[in-house]
């Protein structure tokens, strides 16, 4: 494990929030999630999240859930950063995950509750009583434009002090909200981007790294970015920004992950369709994907 400087606990860099591979029978593909493992430990990825976003946890079955957690932790073991998703909108089903995953992880990230959205009480007990039950760190996750819900400010102030709450993966693209959170970083609490289009801007106001969608088809120049940064050569890092600017928009043309597994099937990566509801990429957007796709060079050798 490398890189692991704030506070001795969560690592500075780019996190891959991966894809889940599936096969043509639309199971858990574990030999080509192995390569995955394998190639972002090889290509310099800081920190793997399984269970994400990314990785279409909603449909992903209990069973299978548990198994990949566990196959996720033998194929990494202690080699990069291991964070697993084991939020819930029902808190209690959100601390039996948490319990269950935390024997195999690094990290848990939780997600705001969605769907039944609460209030700022309610968003306290729902993170704290999550962080009450483990005692691996909790990064929270922040992402209103699926949860219709932005961790309120009062809230986060609060859950802050909490010993197992020691990061926010901030995705609400939205620059004055992250400033206001970035009045609350400190030695116990720090911030990721959960937004690819501003991690340069994001690392400027103090985030730690970023979690990232891109990193799946470029692990390398992602975590490039991130160690540029830190680095001091902070022009390089924009350069790099820029220069995947329009790529990286691309990948949410449509709703994540659609189009980031539409890029590495194109790549030849073959991690197979998404779960429905999400479904094959548009075609309209699929060209646009694979135009910039091919324009940029990309490969990826999985």
């Amino acid at each position: 494990m490398k890189n692991i400087n704030f506070n001795g606990i969560l690592p500075q860099g780019s996190i891959v929030a991966l894809v889940t591979p599936f096969d043509t029978y639309n199971n858990i593909d574990y030999k080509k999630l192995e390569q995955l493992i394998e190639w972002h430990i090889n290509e310099g990825t800081d920190g793997i999240v399984i269970l994400g976003t990314t990785g279409e946890s909603p449909t992903i079955s209990e069973k299978e859930k548990e198994q990949l957690v566990n196959f996720a932790a033998e194929k990494i073991n202690k080699r990069t950063f291991y964070i697993v998703g084991s939020g819930s909108n029902d808190t209690s089903h959100a601390v039996l995950q948490s319990k269950k995953f935390e024997k195999t992880c690094d990290a848990l990230l939780v997600i705001t509750p969605y769907y039944n959205k609460t209030n700022t009480q309610g968003m306290i007990k729902h993170f704290s009583t999550i962080a009450d039950a483990v005692s691996k760190p909790i990064i929270m996750y922040n992402v209103p434009s699926r949860t219709g819900i932005n961790i309120q400010y009062e809230a986060m102030a609060q859950l802050k002090e909490h010993k197992n709450i020691c990061a926010i993966k901030e995705a609400s693209g939205d620059i004055s909200y992250s400033l206001k959170i970035a009045t609350l970083l400190c030695d116990s609490f720090c911030m990721y981007s959960g937004n690819d289009d501003i991690i340069v801007p994001m690392l400027s106001i103090g985030a730690l790294g970023v979690i990232s969608v891109w990193a799946n088809i470029m692990p390398r120049q992602c975590a490039s970015l991130v160690r540029l940064f830190f680095e001091g050569e902070t022009q390089k890092a924009l350069e790099i920004q820029l220069k995947y600017l329009n790529l990286i928009n691309l990948l949410f043309k449509e709703t994540n992950p659609i189009p980031v597994k539409a890029a590495l099937n194109y790549l030849g990566a073959d991690v197979g369709q998404c779960r429905l509801p999400l479904y094959n990429m548009s075609e309209g957007a699929a060209k646009l994907l694979f135009e910039e796709i091919n324009r940029l060079k990309i490969e990826v050798n999985v």
